[in-house]
């Protein structure tokens, strides 16, 4: 089999090897496609023989490597035929005489079986051309090996806590290198603006613990992974790490509101957090506070100063509204409208603006935190008639509305059976006729003697 030099192609491979991250074989599997892709290309580029070439045209054919004399080949695997009407893929049973003359008498059988061909163009031929497409393909072909191998080992760990180090800033993103914790090497990693803590100091060489959003599948340019500072997730992440009694589901995190990016410059970024337990000698908000707040005093250390609350989940709505409005002091929780979860909380006056927070940070979080609509009163300046004819009235046209939406639904029900009712009857009464015609053709008893009568008119029944 003839051969190509490829000079330099043992130091070629370690070099992309080690500058990109990735397994030899990988690399080496990279090379052939391109090799490959050269080659197609040349030939629809030369075509002499004006073939239509469509995207499955060169399936059969390969690249193969020889790494220790730093060369390669191109080979297909081909049909052997009788008479062949596509070189690309058939040869004839003489072309194959080696082998023919082994089998002697028994040729024939070859009929049908494949062979691989040496179909390697000579050094000239291939040329300049091919050379220079086959290194654009190498490029995009190393860039599909490696997202391909960031996907597996990485696709597994979404919705997870790496450790982080900021290598680079890209306009308003910062690029950090992440790992798997499998030893392989270090990835890049995107954390977006939208992502970022307003208290981070991001400096190269610095490191963050993130939170892995998303591990992107597609063939986009840029970092495949997608990392936050600003999600929920790291908080619970934080917390379950710290405090022994969440990792051991004595306690459990029922539910996480934060606002990492506040849309004001005056206010802080900010979580609530809800945790409950089964175990009655246990206090969920203590353990995960701590002697003194050590606990949680680690967790906010990491998210660099953001206010954390931690408050005690309940069955009872209104009890859980008033311990997520913490720390304000809540007099009564009124549940206007189960239905719509609208309710009114009465404090005292000194109690509002804490209870609201500044620019309704507070409130929103609660909110967000119970799935309640709150609305906050101040107690001594609420008429209790007043609210509850309004909310009265409300519901009476809500039941309303809902009783139109019914009877109309009913009606709709009703005109689809009166519809199938109908095609019934009609579908009975076609069935009817074609019984009644059936019933008026007499049925005829033949006589011994009358054989000539039964061939010509043979009986209906």
């Amino acid at each position: 089999m003839s051969m190509l030099k490829l000079l330099g192609l043992k130091e070629l491979i370690e070099s992309i090897s080690r500058e990109r991250n990735l397994p030899r074989l990988a690399v080496q599997s990279a090379i052939r496609e391109a090799l490959l892709k050269g080659y197609e290309r040349y030939r629809r580029a030369q075509n002499l023989d004006r073939k239509q070439f469509d995207e499955d045209y060169f399936e059969n054919f390969e690249v193969e490597l020889d790494i220790d004399d730093e060369g390669f080949r191109v080979v297909s695997t081909k049909t052997i035929v009788e008479e062949v009407t596509n070189s690309d893929h058939q040869i004839a049973l003489e072309d194959v005489q080696e082998i023919v003359d082994e089998l002697g008498d028994d040729a024939a059988q070859l009929i049908g079986q494949e062979v691989v061909v040496d179909v390697t163009p000579d050094k000239k031929e291939f040329g300049r051309m091919a050379a220079m497409q086959t290194k654009q393909v190498l490029s995009q072909k190393l860039r599909d090996q490696q997202r391909q191998l960031i996907q597996e080992e990485f696709q597994d760990l979404e919705a997870t806590v790496l450790q982080a180090r900021v290598l680079r800033f890209e306009r308003q993103s910062v690029i950090m290198a992440v790992t798997s914790g499998f030893g392989q090497p270090e990835v890049e990693a995107e954390l977006p603006k939208r992502e970022q803590l307003p208290n981070d100091n991001y400096r190269i060489g610095s490191t963050f613990r993130v939170y892995l959003k998303k591990v992107s599948r597609g063939q986009q340019r840029g970092p495949q992974l997608l990392v936050s500072r600003a999600d929920a997730g790291l908080v619970v992440y934080l917390f379950a790490n710290e405090v022994p009694e969440i990792e051991d589901e004595v306690v459990r995190i029922v539910a996480v509101a934060r606002e990492a990016n506040p849309p004001s410059s005056y206010v802080g970024p900010r979580t609530k957090i809800a945790v409950d337990t089964l175990d009655r000698d246990v206090d969920p908000v203590g353990a995960c506070i701590g002697a003194r707040g050590s606990r949680i005093q680690v967790v906010v250390n990491e998210l660099r100063g953001e206010k954390i609350d931690v408050i005690r989940w309940s069955p009872d709505p209104a009890t859980y509204i008033a311990n997520a409005l913490s720390p304000a002091r809540v007099d009564d929780v009124r549940l206007m409208d189960p239905e719509t979860r609208q309710t009114h909380v009465l404090v005292a006056e000194d109690q509002l603006s804490l209870a609201i927070g500044k620019e309704g940070q507070n409130v929103r979080l609660a909110a967000r935190l119970t799935g309640w609509k709150i609305d906050i009163k101040d107690k001594a300046k609420y008429d209790f008639e007043a609210e509850d004819t309004k909310f009265a009235a409300a519901r009476a046209q809500h039941a309303a509305e809902l009783e139109e939406l019914e009877e109309l639904e009913e009606l709709e029900e009703l005109e689809e059976l009166e519809e199938l009712h109908a095609q019934k009857l009609a579908e009975d009464k076609l069935d009817l006729e074609d019984r009644s015609i059936n019933s008026e053709v007499p049925k005829t008893s033949l006589d011994e003697n009358e054989e000539e009568f039964e061939s010509e008119n043979p009986i209906v029944y």
